[in-house]
């Protein structure tokens, strides 16, 4: 066993009397890939002291949960830098996407790229955050929008999982929009993703399912399908739900017992109730809501009101949000959403681990994975408040340095 001290541990467990679920001068051991004991140092257990053939000096860090990213699209081809400047320009996302731009640009790029040329493009993103404490990654598909390519982005994003000390979540995005191929004929195409879904799913390549539930993607109807052929498969689902407008599409994912909906600026009142009684995470990307220079805040008061748990996202995507630092989405969940530093902190942890279905993690508590960072700070609030600052020293996945 591992012994960990000389540290303050931000647990980021629910209910605790002291923000963030704060120890100060804290212990933590480790047995394997497991945490066994998180507390105050003067309480470890002598028995477990004297069992711990490694002991690690923390040197005052703070530690806190891995950080989890439940939301990018990491893996693509190619830029969307002119779309950038033609926003700039004036035209809107929707300007962009009718008029064959948008995703459709992405899946041309992606198409054309080999499986090695998308490695060797993602793994630069996925290198800034793993260096951020980044532990676990969800990653969707949804840029190919063929089998071929589909089951070539979630090949792309299970090996880099492999190849590097983290957890990749895939999830199966093939009505993310409508390729041209299929123009006009939307039903059909929803048809393919059906076609598509059991295969992929029985390749080992998918662990939940999302959708675009909006005017310029996928109807609530068209959805519904999807999700469906999700349920019967087991699958868990997700959506990217009221951004540009109010579909309905809260509703239709609580009906599903969606693990999140994403997000969110457009989120009705009905909408947050009904993720409130089926307990699915909103998932709020700042990310995006700056980079399109959108001026409708999410209604964090209402998720509030109903106790919606709030994650954050990167959003990590070449046409609405091209950064790969989750650190910088804590500082924007607060100047943007006006959300405080620990719900912030909270959302790329426990609520993160939450909206991905997993409960072995996000928080520092015996019995839960041993992913945990140690950052040059003083205080928890440290880490949503420098803008570009990354003070992480060390990262820790499944009990092992990374």
């Amino acid at each position: 066993m591992k012994l960990w001290t000389h540290c303050s541990v931000a647990t980021m467990a629910a209910g605790t009397a002291q923000p963030y679920g704060l120890i100060e001068d804290a212990a933590l051991v480790v047995d394997g890939a497991l945490l066994r004991w998180v507390g105050a140092r003067a309480d470890l257990p002598a028995e477990l002291d004297a069992a711990c053939t490694q002991r690690n000096d923390a040197r005052g860090a703070l530690i806190t949960p891995g950080l989890i990213d439940c939301h990018t699209h990491l893996i693509y081809g190619g830029d969307r830098a002119h779309e950038f400047e033609a926003r700039l320009g004036g035209a809107t996302y929707e300007d962009i996407a009718r008029q064959g731009g948008g995703i459709a640009s992405t899946v041309r790029s992606t198409r054309a790229a080999s499986a090695d040329e998308l490695k060797v493009q993602s793994r630069v993103r996925l290198k800034q955050l793993l260096g951020e404490g980044v532990t676990t990654l969800e990653i969707k598909s949804g840029y190919g929008l063929t089998l071929e390519h589909e089951r070539k982005m979630l090949q792309v994003a299970r090996d880099l999982g492999r190849e590097n000390k983290l957890d990749v979540r895939t999830t199966f995005l093939g009505a993310h929009a409508l390729p041209a191929e299929f123009a006009d004929r939307s039903d059909d195409y929803v048809d393919e993703v059906l076609t598509m879904l059991p295969l992929l799913h029985s390749e080992g390549l998918v662990d939940a399912v999302d959708a675009f539930c909006e005017r310029i993607a996928f109807s609530p109807a068209q959805v519904a399908r999807v999700f469906e052929a999700a349920r019967s498969l087991g699958l868990p689902v997700k959506l990217h739900a009221e951004q540009l407008s109010d579909s309905g599409g809260a509703q239709l994912a609580a009906r599903f017992e969606a693990l999140s909906c994403d997000h969110l600026e457009w989120l009705s009142e009905e909408g947050a109730a009904a993720m409130a009684a089926a307990q699915t995470v909103a998932v709020l990307l700042p990310g995006a809501f700056y980079f399109l220079r959108e001026t409708k805040v999410p209604p964090i008061a209402m998720l509030r009101r109903h106790g919606v748990a709030i994650a954050i996202a990167s959003d990590c995507n070449p046409g609405s949000s091209p950064c790969t630092s989750l650190l910088l989405m804590l500082n924007m969940a607060c100047t943007l959403f006006r959300l405080t530093p620990e719900e912030a902190l909270a959302g790329a942890t426990r609520h993160a681990a939450q909206a991905l279905g997993l409960n072995d993690r996000g928080v520092l508590a015996a019995g839960k994975r041993a992913d945990f960072v140690l950052w040059d700070v003083q205080r928890a609030a440290q880490l949503a408040y420098a803008l570009g600052a990354n003070p992480c020293i060390q990262t820790i996945f499944k009990g092992e340095t990374r």
